[in-house]
């Protein structure tokens, strides 16, 4: 397949209009054939409050999928002229499987608004190298299929960013959550899960405005795509100026994995690259780790100073806005990835463009 180009200019894709097809797939994980309950309120959603008729395609509720059926998946949506967008149903932990089967120039000819996230970082770093602005966030299952309903300001920011071209502020969580309920209990979505109050954003370097191109996601991806030297630019000079996105997944990354990674990326020159640094609110909350308050406060506490660790030594003059929602955590505001990001320290305000 061919090569990535420079990341300096990617565009915006047209947007699609109330009516149109959206493709639904799984470049990661089948989970939809698992978990039909999430996933059928997630498309019912797409249909009665967007408007939008999704299009399914072979590997989508299919567990176990070759990464090649998952390519063609890939190709097969955005090649369609009559699909005007695409979202994954979900992420996984094999989609950098897919990357060597992708072709560059069947997405270069057909760009198309891409939502996504966490194991999808793969495919946002490859639609951005391919010149696409795609956008982090609102996977049908988790965002679209909450129970009870869309979180509103989760509603908004992906209405906002499927249908409205321009500028759009982001504003901090009047209510949020991490703890999760059993997809596989109906009664799970008789009713909204619950929520708690907002702590706001934690602001570091806040003495100057930011605007510029975003990059970033699921910083375990990211260090899986930096091991593999997968949809880096070979000149790093194309993230000078921008804005990192990093949040952490369920996996529930120790502070020194935090750091560790990061520290990486500082050594191969990254972190210096970036003029601001938004930090998802992380998940201190899973099936597989259960936390009570105290544990789940100490563990966040833990991911900051990691953060601010590896920042102070290799980008201290960066502005860096903690716990933004748009990450593993509900609700989700929807990043452009690759499109502008202006980070108003003075301000404390956040604008994407969409």
């Amino acid at each position: 397949m061919t090569s990535p180009t420079s990341l300096t200019s990617p565009a915006y894709p047209p947007k699609p209009s109330p009516g149109d097809r959206i493709a639904v797939i799984s470049p990661s994980s089948g989970l939809p054939g698992l978990f039909p309950l999430p996933y059928e309120l997630g498309l019912q959603r797409l249909r009665k409050e967007f408007g939008l008729e999704p299009v399914e395609y072979p590997a989508t509720r299919t567990m176990g999928s070759t990464p090649r059926q998952r390519a063609d998946d890939i190709h097969a949506a955005f090649a369609d002229p009559g699909i005007k967008a695409v979202i994954a149903s979900i992420g996984g932990d094999d989609q950098i499987t897919v990357l060597p089967y992708l072709d560059r120039e069947v997405i270069r000819a057909n760009p198309k608004p891409f939502f996504g996230m966490s194991d999808n970082t793969n495919l946002l770093a490859f639609l951005r190298s391919c010149g696409v602005v795609a956008f982090h966030g609102a996977s049908v299952m988790c965002e679209l299929g909450r129970p009870g309903a869309m979180h509103p300001q989760t509603a908004e920011s992906l209405h906002a960013a499927l249908f409205t071209p321009g500028p759009y502020e982001l504003r901090p969580a009047e209510r949020w959550r991490d703890i999760d309920r059993d997809w596989a209990d109906p009664a799970t979505f008789d009713a909204e899960p619950e929520t708690r109050p907002g702590t706001g954003w934690t602001w570091v370097n806040p003495d100057r405005v930011v605007e510029g191109r975003s990059w970033g996601g699921c910083l375990e991806i990211l260090a899986w795509l930096l091991m593999a030297d997968r949809e880096i630019a070979r000149d790093l000079s194309a993230y000078d100026g921008g804005v990192l996105l990093l949040e952490t997944s369920e996996d529930m990354p120790s502070a020194t994995e935090v750091f560790r990674t990061l520290r990486g990326m500082g050594e191969r020159g990254l972190l210096q690259r970036f003029a601001a640094l938004l930090m998802g609110r992380p998940k201190t909350w899973s099936f597989d780790h259960p936390t009570t308050p105290e544990e789940a406060a100490r563990y966040a506490g833990d991911q900051r100073e990691a953060v601010l660790r590896a920042m102070r030594t290799y980008a201290p003059g960066t502005t860096i806005v903690f716990d933004v929602d748009f990450g593993h955590t509900d609700p989700q505001l929807v990043i452009p990835y690759g499109g502008t990001v202006r980070v108003d320290g003075p301000a404390r305000r956040i604008t994407v463009t969409y």
